[in-house]
């Protein structure tokens, strides 16, 4: 269950920045924690709970320990909850001051996807001979993963669900689109690039991640998987990756030390902040609205990512 409630104002403690939110953002683990999918990893999690970890506003107190002179700053960052809010706790340690060239919604809509798509385009070493599938094209983090992919210079076959989601794909830049709730996705695939792909972008687990295995290219082929929206594992034989001597990567933001996501963070605002990389915002809604956003989210209905603005 998700509502909106009056509760009194938080304090910034030691370290930490009280935030007054222009933007938040609505990403897999908030919609995965309210449907209470979470507990077997977080069975400690205090209820009734406040969602809502990337942020973006104006800083309008700091706690001891946080210079004094942040406070009229904007900034940008990730909480441990609470972004759902006119007021939110952050911690100084996790602003980043808002680039001057990007607004408070697109700074957020970059902040862990941006992340993850510069990581998992990194991680896959794409180049200019590839032929790339993207799972899940018009998401947040597939829409990205299709403009860096066509950046690198790589053939883009990109996979969604209807018309309108195709339609983004291609407008992003994607050389050939695939509906993959149509049974033969992956005969539609074969026949449009004449084969197989070099590189699958793996992101929804299940079957859908068993096909697009199968379509690698043996001796050349590479996978990189970073999530599994189905919330079913992904699905290929081990050893089958050894004998077509194809690789399978994973990437996941969480595991990785602060300074490397720093890194692929600041590359994301800079390739946005050049025009080389452009978020799609496809809903902005009101905080009251949050429960009509989540409900989009889990109907697959969204494009890109969904904002909330208090």
């Amino acid at each position: 269950m998700l509502r909106v409630d009056e509760v009194p104002d938080v304090r910034p403690g030691p370290g930490q920045m009280l935030v007054r939110v222009t933007a938040a953002g609505i990403g897999f683990a908030d919609v995965q924690i309210r449907a209470g999918l979470m507990r077997t990893v977080m069975p400690d999690l205090p209820l009734p709970f406040a969602l809502g970890f990337e942020i973006a506003g104006t800083v309008v107190a700091v706690g001891s320990g946080v210079d004094a002179k942040a406070v009229g700053g904007q900034v940008v960052g990730a909480t441990s909850g609470g972004g759902y809010a006119e007021l939110a706790i952050l911690p100084a340690s996790a602003a980043v001051p808002l680039p001057e060239g990007l607004d408070d919604r697109t700074a957020v809509a970059l902040l862990g996807q941006g992340a993850t798509a510069v990581g998992v385009a990194e991680a896959a070493g794409l180049t200019s001979t590839d032929t790339v599938l993207v799972e899940a094209a018009a998401g947040g983090v597939g829409s990205l993963l299709v403009q860096l992919a066509k950046r690198a210079g790589a053939t883009v076959i990109a996979t969604a669900r209807g018309e309108t989601k195709l339609a983004v794909a291609k407008q992003l830049g994607a050389d050939i689109v695939v509906d993959y709730s149509s049974p033969d996705w992956p005969q539609l695939v074969r026949d449009a690039v004449g084969g197989s792909v070099s590189v699958v972008l793996e992101s929804t687990g299940g079957a859908v991640s068993e096909a697009a295995f199968d379509l690698l290219t043996p001796t050349i082929g590479r996978m990189v998987v970073y999530g599994t929206t189905s919330g079913q594992p992904p699905r290929f034989d081990p050893l089958a990756v050894y004998h077509r001597a194809v690789s399978v990567t994973g990437f996941a933001s969480v595991a990785l030390p602060a300074h490397h996501l720093a890194r692929l963070r600041d590359h994301a605002f800079a390739l946005a902040d050049s025009g080389e990389l452009r978020p799609i915002i496809g809903a902005v809604m009101p905080l009251t609205q949050a429960a009509a956003a989540h409900q989009a989210f889990e109907e697959r209905v969204t494009v890109g990512k969904t904002i909330l603005t208090p």
